[in-house]
């Protein structure tokens, strides 16, 4: 087990990443497309700190348009997915089908505003389709459709059963020698699901070291405190029993992801999967909403909507501040 965020163990700069030696994949074109890379520059950092921002901004969009859905766990899982599908993943928004893209399950289906603003702006599709969120004639549903979304690697919204799937396609990639790695995505919540327990087990007994596991421990669910409704702790010394390299970090720090990420393209070769374990803050970026329960699951409405916006493009404007301070 690693706690991130001490002077014990934080990661050096040098690192190894994965596919870049090459300016294209063999994918029949010349086109440069993602290429796994664990080490974010002082650049990167200020690249995705801004696209977090407006990942937040378009959830808060897209589900005050609809009238629905769920901004608390949405808001708080951004930084991971942000990392995740503009610097970590190695995808191709031309090519979303791909053999040898990483993949990525959200588990948690029901926080999809923020993996379709992530898919919007990679590419995938178009981003004048957000608002279409939860519209009887969209393809972007409150969970996510593989058969109708590009980019989207497994349907999901049934709680506990991502995982299983993320399994599945690791050991398919172990089996087939492919040089690809698998994250998928849960609530603190969900993991009161046997399944889930089922398929950790699974994960260690076929020695997937190619799987992340990522808990997005941010302490609520719909009907309260995750520790009085169904008590799951101590998650990190459960995840360590069941054989994972456990990693503990701030889920809403870039600079922790950034390790937790370096020491998961360490463990390849170990014959153990990895586990991060995200302490983050539920409906983060908006102040009203964060570590409130009430904001698991409705829309904000048009009051709400306006001063949800303001402290975000305030937010936003900060570090477009800060970037022409530090560029010069």
């Amino acid at each position: 087990m690693v706690t991130l965020g001490t002077e014990s163990e934080t990661c050096p700069v040098s690192l190894f990443a994965r596919g870049c030696g090459a300016a294209t994949r063999e994918t029949g074109t010349e086109r440069t497309i993602g290429l796994t890379n664990f080490y974010f520059t002082e650049k990167d950092v200020e690249r995705l700190e801004e696209q977090a921002v407006q990942l937040r901004r378009d959830i808060v969009e897209m589900i005050h348009a609809a009238k629905a859905g769920h901004p608390g766990g949405s808001l708080s899982a951004v930084d991971m997915i942000t990392a995740l599908y503009f610097h970590v993943m190695r995808i191709d928004p031309q090519n979303p089908r791909w053999e040898d893209r990483d993949r990525f399950v959200l588990s948690k289906g029901h926080t999809a505003p923020g993996l379709y603003s992530a898919l919007a702006y990679r590419g995938f599709f178009p981003v004048s389709d957000l608002p279409t969120l939860r519209h009887a004639d969209s393809y972007l549903q409150g969970h996510p459709n593989m058969n109708l979304v590009p980019g989207v690697d497994m349907s999901t919204g049934s709680l506990g059963q991502g995982v299983s799937c993320a399994a599945g396609m690791a050991k398919g990639a172990k089996y087939l020698n492919e040089d690809v790695n698998v994250y998928t995505l849960l609530g603190d919540g969900e993991c009161q699901e046997g399944q889930i327990w089922e398929s950790f087990m699974a994960a260690a007994h076929y020695h997937l070291d190619n799987l992340t596991i990522i808990i997005d421990n941010n302490g609520l669910q719909i009907d309260g405190p995750t520790a009085k409704v169904m008590n799951s702790e101590p998650l990190d010394q459960k995840m360590d029993a069941f054989g994972f390299n456990t990693i503990i970090c701030n889920g809403n720090s870039l600079a922790d992801l950034e390790q937790a990420f370096i020491l998961f393209d360490r463990s390849h070769g170990s014959g153990k999967p990895t586990c991060f374990l995200l302490h983050t803050t539920k409906g983060l970026g908006v102040s009203f909403m964060e570590n409130a329960v009430d904001w698991h699951g409705k829309a904000p409405n048009d009051a709400e909507y306006d001063k949800a916006m303001a402290e975000l493009r305030a937010s936003y404007e900060v570090m477009e501040k800060e970037a022409e301070r530090i560029n010069g």
